[in-house]
C-alpha cells in the first residue's frame, strides 16, 4: 500500500518504549528471528531522536525500522515519529501500542507511520510488520484495518468527486505504486504525480496513502492484496 523497495538481508531494528519489561521482551524475541537484529533501545521518543542523531554523527548504520510506542514521557510516539521522519526519511516507523482508538491511528498514519500493530498481537505479527515496512508496504493490525474501513464508510469520502485522472491516481495508489512509479506509468513528472496524490487525499478527506489504498479496495477499484 506504499512505496516498495528491496529489503535488506538483515533488518536493523530500534525499540522505543518506556516500559523496560516490554523492551526486554522484544529484545528476547528479536534475538530468535534470524533476519531481524536489535541495534538500539530508547525509553521515550526524545531519547530515540537523540540516539538516532548520535548514530548519524558518528556514522553508525541507522536502523531500518523503529518500533515505536505511542504514550511515553517527554516526547510521545506521534511527535517522535514526525521528528524522525523529518530528519531521516529512509527510516521506517512501525507503531507498537496498546491503543486502537481511531484518533490515535489517524494521528500515527498522518505522522508517517508505516505500520500499526497492537501489543496483544502474536510476536510473529511484529516481525511481519517490520519486514513489510522495509519493503515499502504498510502492515495494519486487523482490528485497526477494520476501524479505518468503518471510518471511511461515511458519505463524504466517496470517489465520485474525483476527476478521471484523480481516479486513475487512486487506483495506482491502491496498487501500492510510489510517486515515481505513478509518474512513469502516466508519463508525467514526479512533482505532478505528488500533486495529484495530495489532491486525491484532500478531496477524500484522508490523511495517508494507506487510507487511500484501503478506500480503493473497498470501492472495488483494486483487488485486496493476496
Amino acid at each position: 500500500m506504499a512505496e516498495r523497495s528491496t529489503a535488506p538481508e538483515t533488518v536493523r531494528v530500534m525499540v522505543v518504549d518506556d516500559h523496560a519489561i516490554v523492551r526486554r521482551g522484544l529484545r528476547a524475541y528479536l534475538e530468535t528471528v534470524p533476519d531481524l537484529r536489535l541495534v538500539s533501545e530508547a525509553a521515550d521518543g526524545q531519547e530515540a531522536v537523540d540516539l538516532l542523531n548520535e548514530r548519524h554523527v558518528v556514522g553508525d548504520p541507522m536502523p531500518h525500522v523503529v518500533l515505536m510506542d505511542l504514550q511515553m514521557p517527554r516526547l510521545d510516539g506521534i511527535e517522535a515519529t514526525r521528528s524522525i521522519l523529518a530528519s531521516y526519511p529512509d527510516v521506517k516507523v512501525v507503531v507498537l501500542t496498546s491503543f486502537s482508538e481511531a484518533e490515535r491511528v489517524h494521528a500515527a498514519l498522518s505522522a508517517g507511520a508505516a505500520g500499526y500493530v497492537l501489543k496483544d498481537a502474536e510476536p510473529e505479527e511484529v516481525a511481519t510488520a517490520v519486514r513489510a515496512a522495509v519493503k515499502g508496504e504498510v502492515h495494519l493490525d486487523a482490528a485497526v484495518a477494520r476501524l479505518l474501513a468503518r471510518r471511511m464508510a461515511s458519505p463524504q469520502v466517496g470517489v465520485t468527486s474525483l476527476t478521471a485522472r484523480e481516479r486513475d491516481i487512486l487506483v495506482l495508489v491502491g496498487q501500492g505504486l510510489s510517486n515515481r512509479e505513478i509518474a512513469d506509468r502516466l508519463v508525467i513528472s514526479e512533482r505532478t504525480a505528488r500533486t495529484h496524490v495530495s489532491n486525491v487525499l484532500s478531496k477524500l478527506q484522508l490523511s495517508s496513502r494507506t487510507q487511500a489504498a484501503l478506500l480503493a479496495i473497498r470501492e472495488g477499484l483494486v483487488s485486496p492484496p493476496g
